[in-house]
């Protein structure tokens, strides 16, 4: 296999490869007493989610390339073949932190290659009908995983427990994936696993960072959100290592409630053009009294009161901000719950949302944007040979009456691994 160079630079350059997860099986066993533990706010109908995301893959397919959109369970299964980090010594880690029988290795280690990956992401075994452990439904978040900050690529660490084996596949997957692996011989890993050698706050916050709260705008500015999934404390740790490695020159904290309706700094916020942010305007314009500071490699720091003087200052006094729900409440508060803050881009301009946010659509159109839903979008490829570059300034809706209920929009659904720089 070729080997991959994963290498982001911008949140909106074409995008070239990506990773996603088909919501599978373990989805399916969601029970309302454990949907709060598996961080679900409600059960889903798993065949109408998936219909739902292979819509979500065929609009990816399209832009990105289908050799280029990677698929979790495809990327572990390669892994699992490739040899190059030993297979039972992963087994070993996932059934200790599962704490389940070592007498189940035996049944891991019987399995062909399909069925041993599709195990460790579902929990189900099928050949002995029978559940080993708990399934991981939030893979279907892929953003969350991994990042690739310019060309090094940071192995994210959840902050709660249910996520916890998304973790060991993800650091599993770009240690010993033979188009991933040489990033680690060559220092283009950073696993956040191994910050935990920082001693401890002195108020006892570990080192937890999940993708939905970092954003690189540009090769020199990284944006991470102190939210309730990333600690201060895990900020000053990161920020220290990017700097060592001179991997960015400035890395902006932003401070934002720490509540379930604001999880990460991608549902307040996404970037869709060069000069266009949709954003939650209570806090992305007017903010809090200086809810962002930059740190500079010098060791400067600035403050800013919002995100929006941030961006004016420091990256172009050009962007505007398209408000979700056309900022009026409580419209606002209804669509930015409903992601509609959450949007990929797959090139600037281009971009896809859930289609529940009629009140944010009406912003996209205000600001000369086409919204279109992605069935549609989708007919016009397949009747009227509509190429990629014929798509511009166009806001793409999904149907999304079940990935909804996952609490995660386009943007959660999508890790960039290369995109196209400016």
């Amino acid at each position: 296999m070729k080997e991959l160079f994963p290498k982001v630079t911008t949140e909106i350059g074409a995008l070239k490869g990506v990773i996603v997860h088909r919501p599978e099986t373990g989805i399916s066993r969601i029970t309302p007493k454990k949907a709060k533990e598996l961080l679900f706010d409600d059960i889903v109908f798993l065949p109408k989610m998936q219909r739902e995301h292979d819509v979500f893959t065929s609009i990816l397919n399209f832009f990105v390339g289908e050799d280029n959109v990677f698929s979790v369970q495809k990327l572990l299964r390669e892994s699992l073949e490739s040899g190059i980090e030993p297979m039972g010594n992963f087994m070993n880690k996932v059934l200790d932190y599962e704490e389940v029988p070592r007498n189940f290795r035996p049944m891991l280690e019987n399995l062909e290659i399909d069925e041993l990956a599709e195990t460790m992401i579902s929990g189900y075994l099928k050949r002995e009908k029978r559940y080993l452990f708990d399934p991981i439904p939030n893979l279907i978040f892929t953003r969350d995983i991994a990042v690739t900050i310019n060309d090094h690529v940071l192995i994210t660490k959840a902050a709660k427990a249910a996520r916890f084996r998304e973790n060991l596949l993800s650091r599993y997957i770009f240690y010993a994936h033979p188009q991933l692996a040489h990033l680690n011989s060559k220092g283009k890993i950073i696993n956040l696993n191994l910050l935990d050698q920082f001693p401890p706050s002195a108020n006892g916050e570990g080192v937890s960072v999940e993708g939905g709260d970092v954003m690189i705008l540009n090769s020199d500015y990284l944006l991470i959100g102190n939210s309730e999934r990333t600690t201060e404390y895990s900020i000053k740790s990161l920020k220290k290592e990017l700097f060592d490695k001179g991997v960015v020159q400035n890395v902006v904290q932003i401070d934002i409630p720490f509540e379930r309706s604001c999880m990460h700094i991608d549902t307040l916020f996404t970037q869709v053009n060069h000069h266009h942010f949709v954003g939650f305007e209570p806090i992305v314009k007017h903010g809090n009294r200086s809810n962002v500071t930059v740190h500079r490699i010098s060791g400067d720091t600035h403050k800013y009161n919002s995100v929006m003087d941030f961006l004016n200052a420091e990256i172009s006094e050009e962007i505007e901000l398209i408000s979700a729900g056309m900022g009026i409440s409580p419209y606002q508060e209804r669509e930015q719950w409903t992601d509609g803050c959450n949007l990929v881009a797959v090139k600037p301009g281009v971009a896809i949302t859930y289609e529940r946010n009629p009140y944010t659509e009406k912003s996209f159109m205000k600001f000369g944007y086409r919204v279109i839903s992605a069935n549609e979008l989708i007919r016009e490829i397949t009747h009227n040979n509509l190429r990629p570059d014929e798509v511009i300034n166009t806001i793409i809706t999904l149907d999304s009456g079940e990935l909804s209920r996952a609490r995660g929009g386009s943007h959660c659904m999508t890790c960039p691994i290369l995109r196209d720089s400016f």
